[in-house]
């Protein structure tokens, strides 16, 4: 099969097309003939050996990047119950671990996929995976967003934003969204109540009383997110940045806090996530579509740190 291996650590170059073995699946496992699959930010991080994941990654060879796929399924292990040969299904796989999805089929854990419903292309349910997942997993595991909660959620045009704001609103939270100007009527449709632009005001000027803060930007924006949060407030945040000092305010203000979330591979979450996509109630955006042949192209865009919405990669 045709698959894209990280020889080293580095730059684009590195991405190399190589025909290799289809993998074998375990007794849990079902093998995916990929249609397609997601790019994030980690990807590249780990790429260049700027995450600590990438640490964990340099025992194996090939080193195949990437956890997103939505595909067909092709064979099955003998204790999968849950599944059949022609099914089409999705979700992020073997995260945090080695994914193995820049391929052309990929050997899937049963309980890390679900099933993909007809109303959505391959495209988006492979896009609907870890930046889903992330949104979902904050507001449902590492903090608990209530209906009528005043939310924050930072970078709301991105990946994990976009569907943190349609999430927030489905659960019926009161979303306060910041974006640059050039996303704010994109922000707004998916379902904001309010945004703010970080270019020209500062939001910790204007906000207070918020209950829950999705952070997910970094260095200071931890520490003016806990000044706009009422005592006893949640904040959950995806990079990594802040200091000591930052947590001590924060424990001051009793907030219960995720300095650094993980998101992680889980089959009933992308259930939750499938139905909302065939309700309709969920939709990605997917700002760049590229060939499997452009991975290197993929790999740039999601690195410009600019990408409204999704980057997606199909066969």
């Amino acid at each position: 099969m045709r698959a894209i291996v990280l020889e080293k650590f580095g730059g684009v170059e590195n991405l190399i097309y190589k025909d290799i073995e289809k993998p074998e699946i375990g007794k849990y496992e079902v093998l995916i003939k990929v249609k397609a699959l997601s790019i994030n930010p980690v990807d590249a991080k780990v790429r260049s050996r700027q995450a600590p994941l990438a640490e964990d990654l340099v025992k194996f060879d090939p080193l195949i990047l990437g956890w997103d796929i939505s595909g067909e399924v092709k064979e099955i292990g003998s204790g999968v119950t849950n599944f059949q040969i022609g099914d089409e299904v999705f979700g992020m796989v073997n995260f945090v671990g080695h994914g193995k999805a820049y391929a052309e089929y990929v050997a899937a854990p049963a309980d890390h996929i679900t099933l993909k419903s007809k109303n959505i292309s391959h495209e988006e349910a492979a896009a609907s995976t870890l930046a889903a997942l992330t949104a979902w997993q904050a507001f449902h595991s590492y903090g608990k967003l209530r209906p009528s909660d005043r939310v924050l959620i930072h970078a709301a045009a991105g990946g994990v934003g976009h569907f943190a704001v349609q999430i927030a609103k489905y659960i019926g939270a009161h979303v306060t969204s910041t974006s640059s100007s050039v996303n704010r009527d994109f922000v707004m449709q998916l379902g904001a109540d309010v945004h703010i632009d970080y270019q020209t005001t500062h939001f910790e000027e204007v906000l207070s009383d918020i209950d829950f803060v999705l952070e997910s930007v970094g260095e200071k924006n931890f520490q003016k997110s806990v000044q706009v949060l009422k005592p006893f407030g949640t904040i959950v945040t995806l990079p990594s940045g802040h200091t000591k000092e930052d947590e001590c305010k924060a424990q001051e203000k009793y907030l219960h806090a995720c300095y650094f979330m993980s998101v992680y591979s889980n089959g009933d979450d992308m259930r939750q996530i499938a139905s909302l996509l065939e309700k309709g109630i969920l939709k990605p955006y997917i700002s760049h579509l590229f060939e499997f042949d452009e991975m290197a192209k993929a790999h740039l865009q999601i690195e410009t740190g600019r990408t409204a919405g999704k980057v997606v990669v199909k066969f």
